[in-house]
């Protein structure tokens, strides 16, 4: 649930002096920060801001620094590849690449050398934290930053650029240009026309700032009578009201209509976070015992890909009743069998924070990459802790060229992954 906890800073920040010098206190606050739930520590965040400060971008991360400082990487030979392929000359460093997603906080301006990012080719960020900037700021920063790693790193290929703005606690963007978006408990009251036509204006506001991609709306299916002990959902009122009928009515109205202002909606976290009593950024183990697969909560998912969703975000619970195995973002049964069979899902399938959630902290960050993608995944976030990052990407590499299943489960997430960009840039 990639909004709820504090980022803390790492050595990966991902140039985040390319991004909102002006921000709030994301390293500080109790508030939501990737996609998740706004639970911290205190169940009452009151985010802080800080005065928007000039931008200002390192001399390493300059967009006239030489391009001999990244190395060249070599394709990977084609084999049976055919010369139109779209992987075709791409490196499998470039591929992994585009399989993850870094966090770039907002709160941090701190410069750090964009080198790293480079030298892994990411191919996606994720803005976390709390900002005031406004739009016109953020624009300037994030086309400089995506200019700057897209040119040099991602084969030409443009970046992903993604933020939480759901509204009530869960929004990272706010100052000039921005509207205050209200909880979803609350957008969940208006007519389906309202909220599209309002939405429609947030992803005006995103699009006008560089965004392209908005980890919400959340689908999770919260009981009503137990919302005050679902610690990441319920309990913040990020929940499109409480039966099916209102999630899927609202949730498919707010993706709509951010997806008619140019920024891809990802329907979150399969599949559902609604009955669990823990937080899986702050707790372990957390399990949900009552969901099946053919259950309420995994159908208003159903819905929203039937409403044309192109990306999806797993969960990080352990489902007893589907697989009591394996977390969700790791299991080739909720992700295969369920979502991808059952639902029919073909686009892509993105992981919640798997950088510093204590959900999967028995797991190597390495380990968490290739567990992901193996299950079936696309799309790994490293966003609270963007220091894992390089580790990702090197296990994902090393784990393609000594398994040729696996590299070929690279190949068709870098696949799922560029033709979600070209359907969005179309």
């Amino acid at each position: 649930m990639t909004s709820r906890r504090p980022a803390p800073a790492g050595a990966l920040a991902l140039l985040t002096a390319v991004l909102l010098a002006a921000c709030s206190g994301a390293g500080t606050e109790p508030s939501p920060g990737p996609a998740s739930s706004a639970a911290q520590g205190s169940p009452s965040p009151s985010p802080s801001t800080v005065s928007p400060s000039p931008s200002t971008v390192s001399p390493s991360a300059s967009p006239s620094a030489s391009p001999s400082s990244t190395p060249t990487p070599t394709p990977e030979p084609t084999g049976s590849q055919h010369p139109d392929d779209v992987l075709a000359g791409w490196s499998l460093e470039q591929k992994v690449g585009q399989l993850l997603m870094v966090g770039v906080s907002v709160s941090d301006p701190a410069a750090v050398s964009a080198e790293s990012v480079r030298d892994k080719h990411v191919g996606n960020v994720f803005l976390h934290g709390r900002s005031t900037a406004g739009v016109d700021a953020t624009r300037e920063l994030v086309d400089e930053y995506t200019s700057l790693v897209s040119r040099r790193s991602t084969h030409g290929t443009p970046l992903l650029v993604a933020t939480d703005q759901e509204g009530g606690l869960v929004q990272v963007l706010r100052g000039q240009g921005f509207s205050e978006i209200p909880k979803a408990t609350e957008q969940a009251t208006w007519k389906p026309a309202t909220l599209e036509k309002r939405a429609r204006g947030w992803g005006d506001e995103l699009a006008a700032a560089g965004v392209n991609l908005n980890l919400a709306p959340v689908m999770d299916l919260v009981d009503e009578d137990a919302a005050a002990d679902n610690p990441p959902i319920g309990y913040f009122g990020r929940n499109y009201g409480y039966t099916p009928r209102s999630v899927v009515r609202s949730a498919n109205a707010f993706g709509a209509g951010q997806r008619a202002a140019g920024v891809e909606p990802v329907i979150k976290h399969f599949p559902g976070l609604g009955r669990v009593t823990q937080n899986t950024d702050t707790d372990a183990r957390v399990t949900d015992d009552v969901t099946t697969r053919d259950d309420a909560s995994v159908r208003v998912f159903a819905r929203g890909i039937e409403a044309g969703a192109r990306y999806v975000m797993m969960s990080s619970a352990v489902y007893d009743r589907i697989d009591p195995d394996a977390p969700a973002v790791f299991s080739p049964v909720v992700v295969g069998d369920v979502l991808r069979g059952d639902l029919g899902f073909d686009g892509v399938v993105m992981t919640d924070d798997v950088s510093a959630a204590a959900q999967v902290q028995d797991r190597s960050p390495g380990e968490r990459a290739v567990d992901a993608v193996d299950a079936g995944v696309d799309l790994v976030l490293a966003s609270a802790d963007p220091s894992v990052a390089p580790a990702m990407a090197d296990a994902l590499v090393a784990k393609a060229r000594t398994d040729p299943a696996f590299a070929k489960k690279v190949d068709a997430s870098a696949r799922r992954v560029l033709a979600a960009k070209d359907a969005s840039a179309g």
